[in-house]
């Protein structure tokens, strides 16, 4: 990181925050955070979907007040944003992912932390004992070892295990190949033992991408959906899906509901666009689980976009981390302040009162 900080109140949007970040950061950083996979068509395509949507929308709709609030889970949300899960923040800044719980927490966000974070899941939970958040699981290789991180998360208070399902293989990120990435000394997979969490490269590829060829299981089944469910009492949501008849096995096999997500670009590329998977996805939960997406949110308008076409809220991850890259837990908070400023205005301006008012009639 360099040693001049930004004035926050000088970024007024996203774009401006992540364009901070990019000078903030060593180039190794900011290549990992920033990298799709092979020529990363399905990276700006995730941007470039929301672009081709027009929205078409209502007057005179008494929209002086207006209610941002949604229900996921049974759980009140004050408004449809939830942090996605972002590996190894302390890259970004020393806050890392106690720095984006307390800047969520502050902001009524919900975190959902990686399994491969560089704070381990009790010490965010210490951090930050209001805060609300749910844990991304990767299944590993050793189901001991999966079972005890479920049952470590339901321990330290998360209230939702999201697993992880698009990544039995990593995917190719040539700008991570060509670094070499691995993780400075002093920084690890905290979740995991000390044989387990150095992801270093041994100088010929990636090692985030040898840590996964190594780690994670490849060979994962909707039996194995089932299985996690019967870990634990708290609900499962399977984040990776992009067709409907996926979702429809989702929800079949016992999950509390999907995330529409291609994993940021960074799995198979020129792979659909979340926000062009996601109307298929919600006909097909129909109402009997949740429904989150996520990937290329950069203004308000994209959320709007994104429950109109039937989800009930969206996740962030890259801007989280320029948030943080610029700014630590300031930086994350003024991340959140911009998109929710931005959100209520495009709810204003459509002639939504509530986020019942987000029809899919208001694209085009």
């Amino acid at each position: 990181m360099t040693s001049t900080t930004p004035n926050l109140d000088n970024l007024i949007n996203l774009a401006e925050i992540e364009a901070a970040a990019q000078t903030a950061l060593a180039p190794m950083v900011r290549d990992y955070y920033a990298a799709g996979a092979m020529d990363e068509i399905t990276l700006r395509d995730n941007r470039e979907a929301f672009d081709r949507i027009a929205i078409r929308y209502h007057v005179l709709g008494g929209t002086s007040e207006r209610d941002l609030s949604t229900q996921i889970l049974g759980r009140k949300h004050d408004w449809p944003v939830l942090i996605a899960p972002t590996a190894f923040a302390r890259l970004a800044h020393p806050d890392g992912e106690i720095g984006v719980a307390r800047a969520a927490s502050a902001a009524g966000v919900t975190q959902v932390l990686s399994t491969l974070s560089t704070t381990s899941l009790e010490d965010v939970a210490r951090a930050v004992p209001d805060g609300a958040r749910w844990f991304q699981l990767y299944v590993f290789r050793d189901r001991g070892l999966t079972a005890d991180l479920v049952r470590r998360a339901e321990a330290a208070g998360y209230e939702a295990i999201v697993m992880t399902v698009d990544t039995p293989i990593l995917g190719r990120r040539e700008r991570d190949a060509r670094n070499r990435f691995s993780l400075p000394e002093g920084l690890n997979a905290a979740n995991l033992n000390a044989a387990m969490s150095r992801v270093a490269s041994d100088g010929g590829d990636s090692g985030l991408f040898q840590f996964f060829a190594r780690m994670v299981d490849p060979g994962l089944t909707w039996d194995d959906l089932e299985w996690l469910c019967s870990l634990t009492t708290l609900p499962v949501l399977v984040k990776g899906v992009v067709r409907g008849d996926d979702a429809e096995r989702a929800i079949t096999h016992g999950a509390a509901g999907v995330i529409v997500s291609n994993h940021g670009g960074r799995q198979l590329d020129t792979a659909i666009s979340s926000i062009d998977a996601l109307a298929d996805v919600a006909e097909a939960v129909d109402g009997r689980g949740a429904v989150l997406m996520d990937g290329g949110i950069r203004r308000g308008t994209d959320i709007v976009k994104a429950l109109a076409s039937g989800a009930s809220a969206v996740l962030i991850g890259r801007p989280a981390l320029w948030g943080l890259a610029v700014g630590g837990e300031a930086g994350v908070a003024r991340v959140l302040a911009i998109l929710r400023d931005e959100f209520d205005l495009a709810m204003a301006l459509c002639g939504a009162r509530n986020v019942e008012d987000l029809w899919p009639d208001l694209l085009v």
